[in-house]
């Protein structure tokens, strides 16, 4: 199904804001004059294929208070994502390098995915729901309570070949008034799955406090973070009952002491690409094989919350890092729903 970018990102959706005023600075940070880059680590020896040796992590924009939920549009060329505290998603756009507002207020948005039918859907802090933007830009609440009670503040969200919907919903944006509006706590923090033909959602992973959730390009696995424990984890959980179930739940991933692992992707080769902080040293992209061995990193002046491949190839990293947005040309392709 051919999609236009008039049809995804057009009527009723603020795409045609004006760029925004004072934001095209660049702080302190300057691109590497080398190549290779040196923010680029290689951990193990199976990393340097991934490594393109002429690409250099660029910084596409700054001016964000808390960046999150990258999603890329490649009918239009762009990136959406999220600036949660300050109630807006970003577009950045291909073409022109320019950014502008997409949508203002966004309900202080935080992941972002697309369905297989090439409509954003959206995790919102404040309204406590998972929504989809359609193509003439109505939006369309796809859940906001389980058993009655409402959602708590839903935060990453992916959807699989089946067309089902999967996200998290921990607790940061009831928490405080930075992220969302403080409220109360109804809910455990459990990871769902959402049948959009038939409206039911069921409960996949209870038993831990969820952040970020991808599958594996096969999707015969799940990997979820768990911000239940210290160290953080990285769960690996298999996908079963004709993919409508998790089991398992065993570590992929123990993090050091200081470690905090956060939104992540999979590239074809099964590769998991994760957000990663938090301070000096730590801040960037940690990247995982199969095994759950560490063979790279990106070094970032930020902390990276979140990213996605992109690019006309798959093979463009966009990473949301706090304040920014950066991406990075590398030699893998992310995964289709990705």
């Amino acid at each position: 199904m051919q999609i236009s970018r008039r049809d995804v990102l057009g009527a009723g959706a603020t795409v045609a804001a004006a760029a925004l005023a004072g934001t095209e600075t660049f702080g302190g940070w300057e691109p590497s004059e080398r190549y290779p880059d040196p923010a680029i680590k290689v951990l193990d020896p199976s990393f340097l294929k991934y490594r393109v040796f002429n690409a250099s992590v660029e910084r596409l924009y700054t001016g964000a208070r808390w960046s999150e939920g990258p999603v890329w549009f490649g009918d239009a060329r762009c990136v959406l994502w999220s600036d949660i505290p300050n109630n807006r998603i970003l577009r950045w756009d291909e073409e022109t390098g320019r950014t502008a507002v997409y949508r203002k207020p966004s309900n202080y948005s935080n992941g972002n995915t697309r369905d297989r039918q090439g409509r954003l859907i959206t995790c919102e802090h404040d309204a406590r729901r998972v929504t989809r933007t359609e193509y003439d830009g109505a939006i369309t609440v796809l859940i906001d309570q389980f058993d009655g009670k409402p959602l708590n503040s839903p935060n990453d969200v992916v959807v699989k070949s089946d067309g089902s919907i999967w996200f998290t919903d921990p607790t940061p944006g009831i928490a405080g008034n930075y992220e969302g509006h403080v409220a109360q706590q109804e809910l455990p923090t459990n990871v769902y799955r959402l049948d959009p033909q038939t409206g039911r959602a069921a409960v996949v992973a209870g038993d831990i406090r969820p952040n970020g959730l991808c599958f594996s390009p096969d999707e015969r696995k799940m990997y979820i973070v768990d911000f239940s424990s210290v160290p953080r984890l990285i769960r690996i959980y298999d996908v079963v009952d004709n993919g409508t179930k998790l089991a398992g739940g065993k570590p992929f991933v123990t993090c050091e002491a200081a470690e905090t692992p956060d939104g992540f992707r999979c590239d074809t080769d099964g590769n998991l690409w994760c957000g990663w902080g938090t301070g000096e040293g730590l801040d960037g992209v940690m990247v995982f094989n199969p095994e759950g061995k560490r063979i790279g990193a990106i070094s970032l002046p930020e902390r990276s919350a979140n990213l996605c491949f992109g690019g006309v190839k798959r093979n463009r990293l966009f990473m949301a890092a706090s304040h920014s947005l950066y991406s990075l040309y590398v030699g893998a392709q992310g995964a289709i729903g990705g």
